[in-house]
């Protein structure tokens, strides 16, 4: 048995999702992985996960962070870590972890790009909420091919960004450079535009609807408390108090 002949529904590390007991059931096999064998959706998600973890720091990426991003068993990921080495994708550190090689970004920010394309073509297209199209999104993404993808982008007008204001990779695997604050780092007073949302919780997404706080929204910082304390901003809707955890996660175009 090959993984390519087991349906998953994706794994994008963010949500818990359960299918990936579906790798570990298929890791109890002792079968040797070749090079020749085409990167199935599954093994594209671990390395997509890893690009999200590797982003934000210079450091190797632990089995253990991978394994609780990913809801799976550390030995596990550490199955798949090694024949996605040995393919040539990962560079792996003893005892320290694992990095991508050019080729593991490259079929990282493809799976990155579908995610983000199908979230894009959800709300654009098919007029569903922001909230909702994260999970609808990681299903889909193993149903679809390259042709799919193609038509998707075209129908949804080329999208440079996600709902949730995440740039979208290039077709050719390039991730764009986006020059961004975050709130704490704006003089009182200033007024900014909203990059993105860096959350994906759909209560938590509402609630920033509600607010009207999207990208694309315009803001003014009036106040901000010491100590980590709440930010007090304005836009249209008026006056608004936030806990510095979701302040954190609004970026704004710097």
């Amino acid at each position: 048995m090959t993984l390519a002949n087991i349906k998953t529904k994706g794994l994008c590390g963010l949500n818990g999702s359960t299918p990936a007991a579906l790798i570990e059931d298929h890791d109890q096999d002792d079968e040797v992985w070749s090079a020749a064998d085409s990167i199935t959706h599954a093994r594209r998600e671990y390395l997509a996960e890893i690009y999200r973890l590797q982003i934000s720091t210079d450091e190797s990426i632990t089995t253990t962070a991978l394994a609780m991003r990913l809801d799976v068993t550390p030995p596990a990921v550490v199955r798949m870590m090694r024949r996605l080495a040995h393919e040539g994708f990962l560079k792996r550190q003893p005892y320290k972890g694992v990095r991508l090689t050019p080729e593991g970004e490259h079929e990282a920010l493809k799976s990155i790009r579908r995610h983000r394309l199908l979230e894009a073509f959800l709300v654009t297209v098919m007029k569903f909420g922001w909230d909702e199209v994260h999970t609808h999104a990681h299903g889909l993404e193993p149903a679809i091919n390259d042709q799919f993808e193609d038509r998707m982008d075209e129908l949804a007008g080329y999208p440079k960004r996600c709902p949730h204001g995440d740039p979208i990779p290039s077709k050719d695997g390039l991730m764009p450079i986006i020059a961004e604050k975050s709130l704490g780092e704006i003089p009182i007073g200033t007024k900014v535009v909203i990059s993105r949302i860096r959350n994906h919780t759909p209560e938590k997404l509402r609630y920033f609807a509600d607010l009207k706080l999207f990208p694309g929204a315009t803001i003014t910082l009036l106040g901000r408390a010491p100590f980590n304390g709440p930010v007090r901003i304005k836009n249209g809707t008026g006056e608004h108090v936030l806990g510095s955890e979701l302040a954190e996660q609004i970026l704004i175009e710097a």
